[in-house]
């Protein structure tokens, strides 16, 4: 069975779905493929920057969940070494520029996409098992066997993207490094001010925050081969829960104090993957009228806490630059109506290339820099990080954040 549909978005993640609802919101129609039989809405709790509330405003969805966040007021760092404090930062006084750092759950926001969007938008159990081109058009074939021929295909799929795949970009490679994270829940309020805690050094690199009055998301990114990582019980929480412990045990009692608290099915491991920034710069983001957003188009290492709001800025950019193409009639011949119609979506996805290339270059570099400074073990980087780097490091993070994607209209 084969039909016909404008636009197709691959994956109904953060990107896909915020891309989907600002195309909505232009007056533009799309439908978003989802492997999955239902919304992917697990996972815990994450931090929006300021880039990210911007995004979320001109979606129309920013107000409604900054009622359901908690507002972060600042950083606290110490060594992961010694426990000694290295900087603190303050959101909330600085009076030069208004940063805006809320940590919601993962479930609130995609919900929330998803039900801005029309009913049938989303097109659960849609497996993409290969894209072929037809002329200008291109055929999308699903596991079902059915077909859907499109003018416009987004890959929002992730970092094992099957549309950055056929674009020819190259896979994610390895950084090297891992993350354990957990998530808490305490029958009462946990006491814990809204600040960012974290603790640079020695090849570790730990972390708590609220995610509300009741519930702490904690982490421990780390180089397996600095800290003698056993490279196995990636599938045991218990190990994992225990190598956490000793690392932290001379560190921080109140960060032992929250990890011992949390319940083995609410922590994970995973390694942590980026595409090569020279990647994103030299490689097919696109190609005629198909192209990436999100992880598809740029995953990175944690270290910024800028996935999913590098994903809500690509998302209202690439809703801008369709809806300057396709928004204003055409009204020539048909044929000429649909030569032009290609020429413009094709021109409207090179303007939001040419606008994503160095930024997501600069996600990628920025939190892989530093990763590797906060985790380093060296004692130059260690003596630097702690009268100097940890300073630069979370001024990076501020001015990276303070980006505006602009708003969702047409000239």
């Amino acid at each position: 069975m084969e039909r016909e549909e404008d636009i197709v978005i691959v994956g109904a993640g953060i990107a896909g779905l915020a891309t989907c609802l600002g195309l909505h919101r232009l007056g533009l129609r799309s439908i978003v493929l989802e492997s999955a039989d239902s919304l992917r809405a697990t996972g815990f709790a994450l931090s929006l920057w300021t880039n990210a509330w911007r995004a979320l405003d001109a979606l129309g969805i920013g107000d409604s969940l900054r009622q359901r966040s908690l507002f972060i007021t600042g950083f606290k760092s110490f060594s992961a070494e010694s426990g000694a404090p290295i900087k603190e930062v303050s959101l909330v006084e600085n009076n030069c520029v208004e940063y805006e750092s809320r940590r919601v759950r993962r479930k609130d926001l995609l919900e929330k996409l998803a039900n801005e969007l029309p009913g049938g938008t989303i097109r659960y159990s849609s497996k993409v098992d290969s894209i072929e081109e037809s002329g200008p058009m291109k055929l999308v074939h699903l596991a079902d066997g059915s077909t859907i021929r499109t003018k416009v295909l987004i890959g929002c799929d992730g970092v094992n993207s099957v549309v950055a795949n056929w674009l020819g970009l190259q896979k994610p490679v390895n950084s090297g490094r891992s993350a354990i994270r957990g998530f808490v829940e305490y029958p009462d309020k946990h006491g814990y001010e809204p600040k960012f805690h974290a603790y640079f050094g020695g090849g570790v690199r730990f972390g708590f925050l609220p995610s509300d009055d009741k519930s702490l998301y904690w982490f421990c990114t780390f180089t397996p081969s600095v800290v003698h990582f056993d490279g196995n019980p990636e599938q045991d929480p218990m190990k994992l829960k225990q190598f956490v412990l000793n690392k932290a045990s001379n560190v921080s009692k109140e960060l032992c104090t929250v990890i011992e608290r949390t319940t083995l099915d609410s922590i994970s491991c995973v390694q942590l993957k980026l595409r090569l920034p020279w990647n994103v710069l030299m490689g097919n983001i696109l190609r005629n009228n198909v192209c990436v957003v999100g992880d598809a188009l740029h995953p990175m290492t944690p270290d910024l806490g800028q996935g999913g709001c590098s994903a809500l800025e690509d998302s209202v950019v690439i809703a801008k630059c369709l809806g300057e193409a396709l928004v204003k009639p055409i009204t020539d011949g048909r044929i000429e109506q649909e030569e032009e119609e290609f020429m413009k979506i094709r021109k409207g996805l090179e303007k939001y290339a040419k606008e994503r290339r160095w930024r997501s270059f600069l996600f990628i570099s920025a939190a892989y820099l530093a990763g590797f400074i906060q985790e380093s073990g060296s004692k130059v980087i260690s003596f630097l990080r702690e009268h100097f780097l940890a300073g630069v490091t979370i001024s990076v993070t501020l001015r990276i954040a303070n980006f505006d994607c602009g708003r969702l209209a047409v000239s």
